[in-house]
């Protein structure tokens, strides 16, 4: 049986030219107000990190893994990279792949190029962030260890990814070129990347961890946000 790789790199056809042309100009605006924010935010320490994420996702995304019989599944990237290096350096990062990858390596199609940014770079990558940002404040102190942070990327890593296959959903209902019925895609792209999900929880969970404790003042996530002081602290410097 061939197995079929599902992982959000659509291919050309999926979807139609006017379609096609309305996100890639989101694709478009969506990266350079990226470009924009990572002047301001992208500091001398976190460039070299930046690209590493690059070429770690880049690599990883070669490598497909089982999810069901048939079907297989790859990183999408982008909860790990916002969690690394931000959600504005970390979309450019998977941009930047997305677009090499498809002009170089034929993964994922020309005019499908501007949707899949749009999926996984930016909607994978703020989607990722927003549900970090949202555990790790809900952690609290835990979320500041190694392991704590792993689970933060577990759980951000795997609702980012349902969040980028909803975008490919969304697109095919504007302008779906095949005769497939939306519940029909919706059904599927839900059901597998739920299970893509867990797999790119692992190994986001995996990375950001090893991250975490042998360069935590790396994490852009913990950088930007200020751990919480317990009541009986603060009483106590009161």
């Amino acid at each position: 049986m061939t197995s079929t790789t599902v992982a959000m790199h659509m291919s050309d056809g999926i979807i139609n030219a006017p379609t096609s042309l309305l996100f890639g100009a989101v694709a478009v605006a969506g990266l350079g107000f990226c470009a924009v924010r990572t002047r301001r935010t992208l500091d001398d320490r976190a460039v070299p990190l930046a690209g590493l994420v690059a070429a770690f996702i880049f690599a990883v995304q070669m490598v497909n893994f089982p999810v069901l019989p048939g079907v297989s599944g790859h990183l999408l990237g982008g909860a790990l990279a916002a969690i690394l290096v931000g959600p504005y350096t970390g979309a450019l990062c998977i941009g930047v792949v997305l677009v090499v990858q498809s002009l170089l390596f034929a993964d994922g199609g020309v005019t499908a190029l501007g949707a899949n940014i749009t999926n996984m770079a930016l909607i994978g990558s703020f989607a990722g962030y927003a549900v970090a940002l949202l555990a790790l404040r809900a952690a609290g102190a835990r979320g500041r260890t190694p392991r704590g942070l792993s689970i933060v990327g577990f759980i951000a890593a795997m609702i980012g990814t349902v969040c980028a296959a909803t975008g490919f959903i969304i697109e095919y209902l504007i302008g779906g070129a095949a005769f497939t019925s939306i519940s029909t895609v919706a059904a599927y792209m839900w059901g597998t990347h739920v299970l893509i999900g867990i797999g790119e929880g692992l190994i986001t969970a995996v990375t950001v961890g090893a991250v975490a404790r042998s360069r935590p003042d790396l994490i852009y996530l913990w950088r930007t946000v200020p751990a919480r002081t317990s009541s009986a602290s603060a009483r106590v410097s009161a």
